[in-house]
């Protein structure tokens, strides 16, 4: 997956559209992540024996495709992806952002 924990990103489809936030969790099987504040769930719990009941408030899995990578540097989104650079002799792997033919480094 091109999107780790950490990442800022912006939210593109759904209820949150338009909103940003950082990535808590990332599921790279299923293709999913969790974001922090937005998509929040309510799940309600009946009561137990020596527990009132109540509601827990979460923040649900979202589809990797429906969330964009925002630079650290410049505050721009885009599509992620990857080059290499040689320094020293060693050939290193980056992400960069890919934003109308001009590439920026994300790390």
């Amino acid at each position: 997956m091109k999107i780790k924990t950490g990442d800022k990103v912006k939210i593109l489809t759904g209820k949150d559209r338009g909103k940003e936030g950082v990535i808590i969790q990332v599921f790279p099987k299923v293709e999913r992540v969790v974001v922090e504040g937005i998509n929040i769930m309510t799940r309600h719990l009946r009561k137990r024996a020596n527990q009132p009941g109540q509601k827990i408030q979460f923040a649900s899995p979202l589809h990797i495709s429906n969330v964009k990578l925002i630079s650290p540097k410049s505050g721009k989104s885009g599509r992620v992806g990857y080059k290499k650079i040689e320094a020293d002799g060693k050939t290193r792997k980056i992400r960069v952002i890919k934003s109308r033919g001009i590439k920026e480094d994300v790390e």
